[in-house]
């Protein structure tokens, strides 16, 4: 039984629940003030008999002490009598108006003898009578009077009282129920709001949008409510934010598998090509063999650059699987000198100035990768600048990090295409040929290969000066 009433008491609603609880406190509350009122009440309707009783006895004691006995009866339904007390006994005196059981009054006169009290009180019940107070006084030595006063009014009046406390208790505990309920659930109707809410969540289609459609609107809650309601939509903004990261990067690994598929497939296209020529042309000139055989370890060369760098990207993105550089103490300086003399070898026909210190440049790094990304740079300013722009390379120390700026006097890079340099296989000109161009995993190699020192590498550009700044922290640095 107990079981099923905490069953059914879970499947109720909140606002039902807290108006039920309300009702049982507010019942134990009117039980209190009802218990309370009723005792002062009776307290006080005896405290006023009590003192009635005694007014009619100060009357009687003259008579008592005038003629023996009690002349005549106070009211009607009271009873008085008078008693010689002796050390065993008490004798009521005649005459006398007492009931037909008088037991109750002479073990009052006699308690008046044995305790030494004056006056007695007692509620007795007296056979065929009722209920009686009973108070007892001795006038005079060896004599007591006793006065008897019915209680029924005392009785009807409490039941009267009992009555309607019990009628306005229970309409004001059913109102407070009704009315709290609805009370209830008015200041809980946010709270159902955010609920709608959330199931509008999940009934939400993320499949080509990542955007939450729904935010808990204001209203009057209090304050406890609009901070729920604030961390409500803060988590939903969270959520947001990670949805918008989560589809962007499942769009960039659909672009990325697209783009390395696609730039893949040209060199395959090519090695399988120039495989059938060498197959038709094999009982030709050794000149046109040696031909297709070179063209087939350039695709093969080309194609190898290219999946090494996707390992290395993967490597990269994996880092916390493993270590992505090998970190020794290095000269930044030092590399720098060295990538400008490779690139003054390979690209003659773009003048190069390179600016450094005096002394070197202690970091602990991966030459092997920071002198890929100086290459890379290089390079980059060669291949997309016309012959004859002049390209600098700046080594500095600023604010503990080491920073290298690689400058060309180019065209310059767009504005929209500022922000994209970095991404995977984006190139600038879309018609530039690969040969030239590459396949746009240079850059995206280089901001990984610097973050993976925990640096950073950011472009700014203008027509006339295009400036690669490479900033590694002074982590590291001994």
């Amino acid at each position: 039984m107990i079981r099923r009433f905490r069953e059914t008491y879970r499947r109720l609603r909140l606002g039902t629940r807290l108006a039920l609880g309300m009702g049982v406190l507010s019942l134990v509350v009117f039980a209190v003030v009802g218990a309370s009122l009723s005792m002062y009440m009776r307290d006080y309707l005896e405290r006023q008999l009590n003192d009635q009783m005694k007014l009619v006895q100060l009357t009687q004691s003259k008579d008592v002490e005038a003629y023996g006995t009690v002349q005549g009866k106070p009211y009607y339904g009271w009873y008085t009598a008078s008693y010689e007390v002796s050390a065993d006994s008490a004798v009521l005196r005649e005459p006398a108006d007492v009931p037909a059981d008088a037991d109750e009054l002479a073990v009052v006169a006699q308690a008046v003898r044995d305790s030494g009290d004056d006056p007695v009180f007692r509620t007795a019940h007296i056979k065929g009578e009722g209920t009686y107070r009973l108070r007892a006084c001795e006038p005079e030595p060896g004599v007591v009077l006793v006065t008897a006063a019915p209680m029924d009014d005392i009785e009807d009046t409490m039941d009267q009282l009992a009555t309607v406390q019990v009628v306005a208790f229970a309409l004001a505990l059913v109102g407070l129920v009704v009315f709290g309920r609805a009370v209830l659930r008015r200041g809980l109707k946010p709270l159902s709001d955010m609920a709608h809410t959330a199931r509008g969540i999940t009934s939400h289609d993320f499949t080509d949008s990542a955007r939450l459609p729904v935010r808990a609107d204001r209203g009057n809650g209090g304050p406890e409510v609009e901070e729920l309601r604030t961390a409500f939509n803060t988590m939903l903004e969270h959520i947001d934010d990670s949805l918008a990261v989560r589809t962007e990067a499942e769009q960039r690994l659909r672009r990325f598998v697209a783009d390395a598929s696609h730039e893949l497939r040209t060199p395959l296209m090519s090695v399988r090509g120039y495989a059938d020529l060498f197959q038709y042309a094999a009982a030709n000139e050794p000149e046109e063999r040696e031909k297709h055989l070179a063209r087939l370890r350039a695709e093969a060369a080309r194609m190898g650059v290219l999946l090494d760098d996707l390992l290395l990207l993967a490597r990269l993105d994996a880092a916390e699987v493993e270590a992505p550089v090998r970190l020794e103490d290095a000269d930044l300086a030092e590399l720098v000198r060295q990538a400008a003399e490779a690139f003054r070898a390979a690209r003659p026909d773009h003048p190069l100035a390179v600016t450094a210190g005096p002394g070197p440049v202690r970091l602990r790094l991966d030459a092997l990768r920071i002198r890929q990304v100086l290459d890379n740079l290089l390079t980059n300013a060669a291949v997309h600048t016309p012959a004859g722009t002049e390209v600098s390379v700046e080594v500095s120390v600023e604010s503990g990090a080491a920073v290298v700026r690689v400058t060309d006097s180019g065209p310059g890079i767009p504005a929209a295409d500022q922000e994209r340099v970095f991404d995977r296989f984006f190139r600038i000109d879309k018609a530039r040929s690969r040969d030239r161009g590459g396949s746009g995993l240079g850059l995206a190699v280089a901001r990984s290969l610097v973050q993976a020192h925990g640096g950073t590498i950011t472009l700014t550009s203008r027509p006339g000066a295009t400036t690669f700044t490479m900033r590694i922290p002074p982590a590291g640095a001994s």
